[in-house]
């Protein structure tokens, strides 16, 4: 299995053959400011971001947007953004993710996984089916960790290899679901969603009910 790529801007397709790309998986329905503020600030450690939606996800289901639908949102993203590059996985979980990854790169690039606060925390109690396999992946992958209604804080032992992406507070309450809430609902969302896939988000999200995923 390997990353499956859609978009590669020239300048990411350049900086992929420097040390460091960091992978920022998602179920993306719809991408947020706060997706792109992540995005972002991991830039500032990597010389590309992967924005990676997986065919399977270990903890969600497929509702809402459509699997194309969702991967269009990612490629409007990534062509307004220097730096983005768009993929999708075979595997959901970040292990998973992560081997795809360095199928593509090789040994010799330095990757970097991309969570938030909460999903640090789910990953790191993730059952991966014997003890120890979070750590090993640890050991080859730092963990860039952004700060969503609070700072990750990992054991001592792991510390050294996660590194805190610092986002304003004001990107607490930005979610997907909430985005999908307030389209139904006919409230302000725009703010909420990159001006880039505004057109797309609308006419996805306003035609039936979603569930909150």
């Amino acid at each position: 299995m390997a990353l499956a790529f859609h978009y590669r801007s020239a300048l990411a397709s350049q900086a992929s053959s420097a040390a460091r790309v960091a992978v920022l998986p998602g179920a993306w329905n719809p991408p947020t400011v706060a997706h792109l503020a992540i995005a972002r600030a991991a830039l500032g450690w990597a010389a590309e971001v992967i924005l990676v939606l997986p065919r399977v996800f270990p903890h969600k289901t497929l509702d809402g947007a459509d699997f194309r639908t969702r991967l269009a949102m990612l490629q409007a993203l990534a062509e307004a953004e220097s730096g983005l590059s768009v993929a999708t996985s075979e595997g959901g979980l970040y292990l998973e993710i992560a081997r795809e990854t360095v199928d593509i790169f090789g040994p010799d690039v330095e990757i970097g996984l991309v969570c938030g606060r909460d999903a640090a925390e789910r990953i790191t109690a993730w059952d991966y089916g014997r003890p120890g396999v979070f750590r090993e992946m640890l050991s080859r992958h730092p963990l860039l960790v952004a700060s969503r209604s609070g700072e990750y804080l990992p054991p001592a032992e792991d510390a050294a290899r996660v590194i805190p992406l610092h986002l304003p507070a004001s990107f607490n309450e930005v979610s997907s679901t909430e985005v999908r809430n307030r389209i139904l609902l006919a409230r302000e969302w725009e703010h909420l969603v990159p001006r880039d896939i505004h057109a797309i988000a609308a006419e996805c999200y306003g035609r039936t009910p979603i569930s909150p995923k």
